[in-house]
């Protein structure tokens, strides 16, 4: 078996297969080196010059975790059974996204599996799960990882996510991966040490990528490569790509750019479609426009001023970034325009942010939207879900606006339950002083917006991993119910799912929201009382409500309530 390894500054390298120790040869920045007795399951290393024996940089299999030796994976042993799988577009899709650690008791993608007839049921398009490369520890939200091209062991490894997305696909589900090129973990990363991964500068959670710098080349060539695995060796259908503004790359093509360019090329080959989706915070859409128009060719991204114009208008918090959200001004704006800071003053930023999109020509469904995902639940300091802020009928009311919204809709694990489960920051650091370091970290802060140190989980305290588990028996079954005739409306009638931006139109007043969808009107009452609407509809579609009145030309709804004309 050939082994090979990016080393450009090493005088020496050995690779240490099995028990051999084999002194590798230079080939450029390359070394390379033959064990005819390797292959699947043989565990190996590469030692630099004199530096002790590293886990491979592109490593598939890490099964003693991140500080191990790596382990050969074959992917061709795996007997797929999905050669019926066609894919699934994003356009007209609902996301569901999950961690698979605490969807289910046993935290594994066998476990997930067994949850697929329910996610089935529900109407999921697609199941965008959370990190699963390997990161330090047993738990972990996986943003920290530093294996990107390995699968967490604890989850099941690379079989597991295979037979996961086997099985997803024969139920008519895709699979995203939500996977992080902006920064390496703060434990067992090991690559750097290989070559110059990294660059002078640095973002939130570490050293930048080195993406524009000498060598750079290499580096884009890891990342990519990463990328088009998932796609191609997991049959994956799309990737969520974290905080792409933290990428920073100079250069005349943008990596964003190359990877577009590459996955529509492995679409073309695989012969179903495959979607990036990046996570920005930079409300560009530069990023979804065509790449023949100047754009990087991506098909979507995550709009989190949708997310803040939702939440703030219904739990009427205004500290932090909510601060100029809430207002029903504020939904009208999103809701027409995808953006709400758009060239305009950010409260927040202290500067103006964002540009407009050009909403006759941009699809909403290019904008993955959410009530609730897991940055927003667990990035609050006890990780609270809006079950332990809002009403049930506000619940309703949220649920509807963003089903019946023109973007592509997400839901974070049990929101469609009502679960009461708080979703906390949780780690597994085995080293005691990275333990202390990121539960001082996280305590200070939260410090800073008004919290005690007590209030705070500490994230190596196994509670918080266990408390963030999602309760399966706990369910409120007519909020279920009620998610499930809302994506049963959307696909049903064109008007709710209906992506064309200037085909929306958003009247508000005195706490009421009447919002145009092609033939079909969606009312919602904010209210504490109940509200008389003017208005000419034939029936219900569907009301939160069964007090609703339709009269011949007037709705009246109870309190904190929707309906749907």
């Amino acid at each position: 078996m050939d082994f090979r390894v990016w080393a450009p500054s090493a005088r020496r390298v050995v690779l240490h297969s099995g028990t051999n120790a084999i002194p590798m040869v230079a080939d450029g920045q390359w070394w390379t080196a033959q064990d005819p007795g390797a292959g699947h399951g043989t565990d190996y290393g590469f030692a630099l010059d004199e530096e002790p024996e590293r886990p491979d940089p592109r490593s598939r299999w890490q099964p003693d975790g991140v500080h191990g030796r790596s382990r050969v994976y074959d992917h061709d042993r795996y007997a797929w059974g999905d050669g019926a799988w066609t894919g699934r577009q994003l356009a007209g899709s609902v996301i569901y996204e999950l961690h698979v650690g605490t969807f289910t008791p046993s935290g594994t993608f066998d476990g997930a599996i067994e949850r697929l007839p329910y996610l089935r049921e529900l109407g999921v398009d697609l199941v965008e799960l959370l990190p699963v490369n390997t990161f330090n520890g047993e738990h972990n939200w996986g943003y920290d990882g530093v294996g990107w091209h390995a699968v967490q062991e604890s989850y099941g490894g690379p079989d597991g996510l295979k037979r996961f997305v086997d099985a997803a696909h024969r139920a008519g589900i895709g699979v995203l991966i939500d996977a992080v090129y902006n920064h390496f973990g703060p434990s067992g990363a090991y690559t750097p040490q290989f070559g110059p991964y990294l660059s002078a500068g640095a973002n939130t959670w570490g050293r930048s990528l080195n993406l524009d710098e000498a060598d750079s080349g290499e580096v884009r060539r890891f990342i990519i490569d990463s990328a088009l695995q998932w796609l191609r060796d997991y049959h994956c259908d799309g990737l969520r790509l974290d905080a792409v503004h933290a990428l920073v790359d100079r250069g005349a093509t943008h990596l964003l750019e190359q990877l577009s360019v590459e996955v529509d090329a492995l679409s073309t080959a695989l012969g179903r479609p495959l979607t990036l989706i990046a996570e920005s915070d930079l409300n560009d859409a530069k990023l979804i426009t065509a790449r023949e128009a100047g754009g990087y060719g991506l098909h979507a991204q995550w709009d989190d001023d949708v997310h803040h114009a939702l939440h703030a208008m219904l739990t009427g918090e205004r500290q932090g970034y909510y601060g100029d959200f809430g207002s029903q001004e504020c939904f009208k704006t999103v809701w027409e325009q995808a953006f709400f800071h758009a060239g305009t003053w950010s409260s927040f930023r202290r500067r103006v942010h964002g540009r407009p999109i050009d909403r006759a020509r941009i699809p909403g469904y290019r904008f993955v939207v959410c009530l609730q995902n897991h940055d927003q639940i667990g990035n609050r300091a006890v990780g609270d879900r809006l079950t332990a802020t809002l009403s049930v009928g506000l619940l309703r009311v949220g649920a509807t606006l963003l089903l019946t919204s023109p973007f592509t809709p997400m839901l974070f694990m049990g929101e469609e339950f009502g679960a009461r489960t708080p979703w906390q920051f949780f780690t597994s650091h085995p080293e005691p002083d990275l333990a202390a370091a990121v539960g001082k970290g996280r305590r200070e802060e939260f410090a800073e917006h008004g919290w005690s140190s007590e209030d705070v989980p500490d994230p190596q305290d196994p509670e918080t991993f266990t408390r963030s588990h999602l309760d399966w028996a706990a369910q409120d079954r007519d909020l279920l119910d009620l998610y499930r005739r809302l994506i049963t409306l959307r696909r049903q009638h064109e008007g709710l799912s209906d992506p064309r931006l200037d085909q929306v139109h958003v009247i508000h007043d005195d706490g009421v929201l009447l919002i145009r969808r092609g033939d079909r009107t969606v009312v919602a009452n904010l209210t504490a009382d109940p509200r008389t609407i003017p208005l000419n509809a034939d029936c219900f579609l569907l009301t939160t409500d069964e007090a609703a009145v339709l009269q011949s030309d007037s709705l009246t709804l109870p309190a904190e309530s929707a309906a749907i004309l």
